[in-house]
């Protein structure tokens, strides 16, 4: 409705409040087979007097379709017979419910015949329907196309090529409308004798001439009327004639037809400006005619019409095709083809540059993303270990500060904290290393006395007693009462110290405690004591010894 004009949009709404609801698209054909009159529109929908068709006066596309009228059988526009018999009626009703007994034995007799592969005769009461302008449509145009050709089937007795190659071939209605098929002659069927059907295409007309649009095919759109008085001799004659059918499946043609009973067909009817039936137009893609511009792409054209029992016969058919039609049109499809090809290689071939370029693109992506990848992770192994480093030296100078001012304890324990040798307790003791030392400490003399003689023999022998500090490095410390105090509040003891004092045998330990005299300690005159250091501590230069314990060597 988007190309319609005032006058014309007027006339469809005032054909629609005669009708009621009905399909627009089937208002709007009839509209246009009378040129837009509206009157002589009810008039054939109510089956009136039939309105003379109007030859057009000016060239109208319709389907994007050109008439090519060089070689057309039938150059003049007839009117349109719509079927020999007389219009429907009011006795018709009557005459329905009279023949309703026929009806029957005609549905018993058309089971019969198509066992039997018989042709169903063509009698009035062999059709359960009275003719009408359209038998009521289904949306769906493939099953108005199937029903027909197997009513085609049963009237003729013979077998769509379609199945006669289904053990061949894998085609049927239910593989869907294939468009690229190529078939052999005679096709593969269970009787010699079969008669066989063109391979109709169960499409809409309008999906035929896209196939002939994009695929270069030459369509073959056949149009009858079960009223007419050659449909039946058409039918048995011309659409199973051996000949024929071979010439339109050897070219690749793409058949179509129906009874313009049903709308798909009668709009295909008026499309084609078909007068007469049988009708049968040939359309393939042609270039453009009429001073149309270099480098105008093609179109479809009908390239011949043929109308009436007298030139649909297949002699005649067969003919113009031989000498006329496939001559004329044959060497531009085989040319459209061949760019077809050249333009699907060329297709292709730019797919495969593609998916190489996006497969050379990804590889590389990869590639910049696992070099990236990489330098991060070299640059966070180099971070880590820049901090490894940056950490050890932080704890040697964490741990050579610390011996420093343990160092400087042990000095000033030796200058002020050590007791005077003086008879008591005689005490041997083996320092870390080979070094041994004895010394007499007086009973009254506490365990921290011991440790303090201990720690202050650790001191390097470069020291000199002479610069030994005065102060202790930390707190105030003056004797050994408050040394107990200082090391209490800092450690667990023993800790502070960085060693152990141990019997050699039977080894006995001699933890630190505070203000713990000797005596109570378990010691003996003459006991030989071992200086053990505690693992983790110990001055720089220190060993593990023999003895599994770490110590300083002199």
């Amino acid at each position: 409705m988007d190309g319609l004009q005032g006058p014309q949009i007027e006339a469809l709404q005032q054909l629609q409040s005669i009708l009621g609801p009905h399909d627009t698209e089937f208002v709007i054909s009839v509209l246009e087979s009378v040129s837009w009159d509206v009157q002589k529109a009810t008039d054939l929908l109510f089956d009136n007097e039939a309105p003379k068709v109007i030859a057009p006066t000016q060239a109208t596309p319709m389907e994007q379709l050109e008439m090519d009228d060089s070689e057309d059988s039938s150059p003049t526009i007839r009117h349109p017979r719509r079927g020999q018999g007389n219009p429907r009626s009011n006795w018709s009703f009557l005459w329905s419910l009279l023949t309703v007994p026929l009806h029957l034995m005609s549905g018993v007799l058309r089971f019969v015949f198509s066992v039997l592969r018989i042709p169903i005769p063509s009698l009035p009461f062999m059709t359960t329907n009275s003719y009408h302008s359209h038998r009521p449509t289904s949306p769906d145009s493939r099953s108005i196309t199937q029903r027909w050709v197997q009513q085609l089937e049963e009237e003729t007795g013979a077998c769509s090529s379609k199945r006669s190659m289904a053990n061949a071939v894998t085609t049927g209605f239910e593989a869907g409308p294939s468009t690229t098929r190529r078939h052999t002659y005679p096709p593969a069927a269970s009787d010699d004798n079969q008669k066989i059907l063109p391979d109709f295409f169960d499409g809409s007309y309008e999906e035929v001439l896209d196939i002939c649009q994009k695929e270069g095919r030459i369509a073959c759109v056949i149009l009858v009327s079960a009223e007419h008085d050659d449909d039946a001799d058409f039918k048995r004659s011309t659409l199973t004639d051996a000949a024929f059918v071979k010439i339109l499946l050897d070219n690749d043609f793409i058949v179509w037809g129906g009874d313009i009973r049903d709308k798909a067909a009668w709009d295909a009817s008026q499309k084609l400006q078909a007068t007469t039936y049988p009708f049968v137009a040939f359309l393939a893609l042609q270039p453009r005619r009429h001073g149309a511009p270099s480098g105008a792409s093609p179109v479809v054209t009908i390239l011949s019409r043929h109308q009436g029992r007298a030139a649909a016969t297949a002699s005649v058919l067969i003919d113009h095709l031989n000498t006329q039609l496939l001559p004329r049109v044959t060497p531009f499809l085989v040319r459209f083809k061949t760019a077809l090809q050249d333009r699907d290689r060329d297709r292709r071939i730019r797919e495969e540059q593609d998916r190489a370029f996006r497969e050379t693109a990804r590889r590389d992506r990869e590639a910049i993303e696992m070099r990236v990848r990489q330098e991060q992770e070299e640059e966070e192994r180099v971070r880590k270990q820049a901090e490894d480093v940056k950490r050890k030296q932080e704890d040697s100078a964490r741990q050579k500060h610390q011996a420093g001012i343990r160092m400087e304890w042990r000095k000033f324990m030796r200058s002020r904290l050590l007791l005077p040798e003086a008879p008591g307790l005689r005490l041997a003791i083996k320092l870390p290393g080979n070094g041994r030392v004895i010394r007499s400490f007086p009973p009254s003399a506490t365990l921290t006395a011991l440790y303090t003689f201990a720690d202050s023999q650790l001191i390097p022998s470069t020291s000199r007693p002479e610069d030994d500090p005065s102060q202790a490095p930390e707190g105030v410390v003056d004797d050994i009462p408050q040394l107990d105090s200082y090391i209490q509040s800092k450690t667990a003891g023993h800790a502070w110290w960085g060693f152990t004092l141990a019997s050699a045998y039977p080894r006995k330990e001699f933890k630190w405690k505070a203000n713990a005299s000797l005596r109570d300690t378990g010691l003996r005159d003459g006991e030989h004591i071992v200086m053990e250091l505690i693992t983790g501590r110990g001055s720089a230069n220190g060993q593990i010894s023999d003895d599994e314990y770490e110590s300083e060597s002199d």
